[in-house]
């Protein structure tokens, strides 16, 4: 019975993926929305199927038509819908849709009636339901107080509850000012000049001056009016302009600073340019860094400035720095596994073993970079935890039967992968760790790798890491390892971050394929192992990607000291930077990775390096330790020369 259940299953898989001969209606319905022609729109969905795809074709028509603000509402046909398709996740967003649609028409008691139904209502949504009056306005209006210093992009449903924040006195002329200095910092002028009609009227600041400082700081800053800035508009104006100059030549708005911080700025303004200085200077690896984040005492720093600050004395292997650093923390940074980890090392170092082994006893034995690191420090090798029980027939059945699932395989089969991502992610939520387990084996065994790894890494109790760690394409990778002379388990660590094995993939930057390789750098090192031919579309297939990927890679380590961690950095950010990022003498490897510069590159890094350990468990059984594999960074200028040609 059981050979006859998973024998059913195995088919059903099957036919899910096969092609659908009602594929071609889905496609021209998804075009036609696409192009914003519901007459089409609604002719096609005029002739329902009993394609599994077919809810797409009428979400799609009412979608459009509730857009449309100058026609009737379509109050039924929404209704019927949502019914039909209760806790779908089109049924989710097309009430989202449909919500701000009376919102905007200030219907708000049938408003409240729809948005109490809303699983996962967006911040737009929850600014109209702040606005409503209803039973969710007090509840909407303390969320966004909380998102206030965190969430840049508000929408403009946020307006009036952001001035009723204002009025009511929970949210300061300060708040006000915090929020329009983190907005210009991160370049959202248009936001930030809108922001400053909270500010009391004896603040507003004249609108030139704001102006002049978002549009070029330096030339802001040498005008007559940085120079006596009389009012707390100017001041803020000129603080914004040394922040931003910051960015782009921190020596230059030190300089500027020096020569202004006496013009009558407060104290905690005076510690706030000193703190974007400081996190510049921590950022370009500068000596004054250190001296900088003294004088930023007094000010509000980000979670990213409190990470430079420790890092800072890190690089310098300051323990009592790292240590003071970590500790000055809010409590929920400072017990992230990073910090918990670095203030372990730190009372380690300060010879307080209790007390570092007793921090590093709160991330050991989990599946990341300072877990692994932490595990190490406690004297023990890291381990994968006891594997689950397979997953039995029945429950593979329950997976591949389920309809979100269904959708999925079929909107991944029409290359709707957005859309089914959708569907894959709405399923999961709150399942249990068999379900999970049970679709991610199910994703395996359609060769949909991201989607089995992703899955895995959601369980919370049982686990299987040899479905978190696929090694799809074994034979390929192992060939290509063993020519390049190089880490398998490496290989397959840094491949896994860049594509989760998907072998068609594209980043929105043009990189393609398994191992993410640009077309520029696939000629360059196709030309350099004397392949004559080079065509874009070998990027797009299991072997030559590989090949290519895994030459690149040995063309870096020969570059770097045949160093992994620089060379990873170098997979990520070019093989330039890494030698920048180096010092004047030999670095431990982990704390060269915690300190790059560029937060993509440094989070690349750690992962990888971490998988990379991973598989050499999977591989091995009895792998090298991380802290080993991370080695030593050599000192500045002791590598190989770059290629004049080289991308």
């Amino acid at each position: 019975m059981t050979k006859f259940i998973l024998c059913a299953a195995l088919l059903a898989i099957a036919t899910v993926v096969r092609a659908d001969p009602g594929d071609e209606r889905i496609l021209a319905a998804r075009d036609a929305a696409s192009r914003g022609d519901l007459q089409r729109l609604a002719t096609l969905a005029a002739s329902p199927s009993d394609h599994v795809l077919e809810p797409y074709v009428q979400f799609w028509l009412l979608s459009a038509r509730i857009a449309r603000t100058s026609e009737p509402a379509p109050n039924d046909a929404v209704a019927d819908f949502l019914r039909r398709h209760a806790g779908s996740q089109l049924a989710e967003r097309l009430r989202m849709a449909w919500v701000k649609r009376l919102a905007n028409e200030k219907r708000w008691a049938q408003f409240d009636a729809e948005y109490s139904q809303l699983l996962q209502p967006d911040q737009e949504a929850q600014c109209w339901a702040a606005q409503s009056g209803g039973s969710f306005a007090n509840d909407a209006l303390r969320g966004l107080d909380a998102a206030w210093m965190t969430q840049l992009d508000l929408p403009g449903s946020c307006d009036a509850p952001m001035q009723t924040l204002v009025s009511t006195g929970s949210k300061s002329a300060d708040d006000v000012w915090y929020r329009f200095r983190r907005l210009a910092e991160n370049k959202r002028f248009s936001q930030a000049r809108d922001l400053l009609r909270l500010v009391p009227e004896s603040q507003v600041p004249n609108p030139a001056v704001i102006n002049a400082a978002l549009d070029n700081p330096a030339r802001f800053l040498a005008s007559p009016a940085a120079q006596i800035p009389a009012s707390r508009g100017a001041r803020e104006a000129v603080l914004i302009s040394i922040a931003r100059l910051a960015r782009t030549d921190v020596h230059d708005a030190a300089n500027r600073w020096r020569a202004l911080e006496n013009s009558g700025f407060r104290s905690e303004e005076r510690a706030y340019a000193w703190g974007q200085l400081a996190w510049m200077a921590a950022a370009a690896q500068m000596p004054e860094a250190g001296s900088w984040f003294a004088q930023a005492n007094g000010t509000l720093l980000t979670d990213e400035q409190r990470a430079w600050r420790a890092r800072v004395p890190l690089r310098n292997s300051d323990w009592a720095g790292v240590r003071a650093a970590i500790e000055a923390m809010p409590q929920e940074q400072r017990e992230l596994p990073d910090w918990t980890y670095w203030l372990g090392r730190a009372l380690q170092a300060q010879g307080r073993t209790a007390e570092a082994q007793r921090q590093f006893q709160r991330i050991a034995d989990q599946p990341q970079f300072y877990g692994i690191l932490a595990t190490e420090a406690l004297g023990r090798q890291y381990a994968w935890p006891k594997a689950a029980a397979p997953v039995t027939s029945q429950e593979l059945a329950r997976a591949q039967t389920a309809p979100e699932l269904q959708r999925a395989i079929a909107l991944y089969r029409l290359d709707m992968r957005v859309e089914g991502m959708r569907e894959w992610n709405w399923v999961l939520r709150g399942a249990d760790d068999r379900f999970l387990l049970a679709v991610a084996e199910f994703a395996r065994r359609n060769g949909m790798y991201d989607r089995a790894i992703n899955t895995a890494e959601r369980t919370r109790n049982e686990h299987d890491f040899s479905l978190r760690y696929l090694a799809p394409y074994y034979d390929v990778f192992a060939r290509q390892a063993q020519a390049q002379n190089l880490d398998l388990a490496w290989v397959y660590g840094l491949t896994r971050q860049e594509s989760r094995f998907q072998p068609v993939v594209r980043s929105g930057a043009g990189a393609q394929g398994l191992m993410q390789i640009m077309p520029a750098t696939g000629r360059w090192i196709a030309r350099k192992q004397g392949f004559k031919d080079f065509d874009p579309s070998w990027l797009g297939r299991v072997e030559p990607n590989v090949t290519l990927g895994c030459a690149y890679l040995r063309h870096v380590l020969d570059l770097l000291s045949n160093n992994p961690v620089m060379a990873s950095a170098a997979y990520n950010a070019g093989p330039g930077r890494p030698r920048r990022w180096r010092d004047s003498r030999t670095m431990e490897g982990a704390i060269f990775a915690e300190t790059i510069p560029i937060t993509e590159t440094r989070e690349y890094v750690k992962r990888v390096m971490a998988n990379a350990e991973m598989y050499a468990t999977l591989f091995d059984r009895r792998p090298v330790s991380l802290g080993t594999r991370l080695g030593r960074i050599p000192a500045v200028g002791v590598d190989a020369a770059l290629a004049p040609d080289e991308p």
